[in-house]
């Protein structure tokens, strides 16, 4: 890429579940068989890419993706841990309901500061950008000049996209990231990156 290394960040596919938002944090809940279509039809728009590599977190609904993404590649698959989706503790597996009726101080109190508060058991928001951003830097100058993939999950994407924007981690809910949702960040030997699409 000429000084510049891209960045395929993806969401993983649907995940199993009644339909209502629930915080799966570091559960280790499987993809839909919808998710496999959204993970398939992701891999049929970045099979003609130069992929060099392809990274997931350890969690079965980041990985199955990345396997599936990198079918027609044969890329250098790694699996890092540190793009684990942000534990939520005590909330893990509950819907928002959930978690507003049966903890209602905490859920004010994370309403309040989203970027400190960690519910019990689980990490602040803060805690997450600091074990996400390091893990990029590093995949980023291993693979500079290439193109490279990264299937992660609806917080550590809205970590990594803010960063790129410059926007603050009380932010990052401005940002939708969708099951299967695809972004591009082309970053530059100067550091700067450019977000070239976002959601899609």
């Amino acid at each position: 890429m000429n000084g510049c290394t891209r960045l395929y960040l993806a969401r993983h596919g649907e995940v199993n579940g009644d339909g209502r938002k629930r915080y799966n944090g570091h559960t280790d809940v499987d993809i839909t068989g919808n998710g496999v279509l959204q993970m398939e039809a992701l891999r049929d728009r970045l099979k003609d890419e130069p992929i060099a590599a392809v990274y997931s977190s350890d969690l079965m609904r980041s990985v199955k993706g990345a396997k599936i993404i990198n079918g027609p590649h044969e890329a250098a698959l790694a699996i890092r841990p540190e793009f684990r989706e942000r534990g939520v503790g005590v909330w893990e597996g509950l819907t928002w309901e959930d978690i507003e009726g049966l903890y209602p101080d905490e859920w004010k109190a994370w309403l309040g500061d989203i970027v400190h508060f960690k519910p019990m058991g689980g990490e602040s928001l803060l805690e997450v950008s600091g074990r996400v951003l390091p893990a990029l830097k590093d995949i980023l100058r291993e693979n500079f000049g290439k193109e490279i993939v990264l299937i992660g999950h609806g917080g550590v994407n809205r970590v990594i996209l803010a960063d790129a924007l410059g926007l603050g981690l009380d932010k990052i809910f401005r940002i939708e990231q969708r099951y299967g949702g695809l972004n591009i960040i082309d970053y530059y030997e100067d550091g700067i990156p450019v977000v070239k699409l976002l959601n899609g």
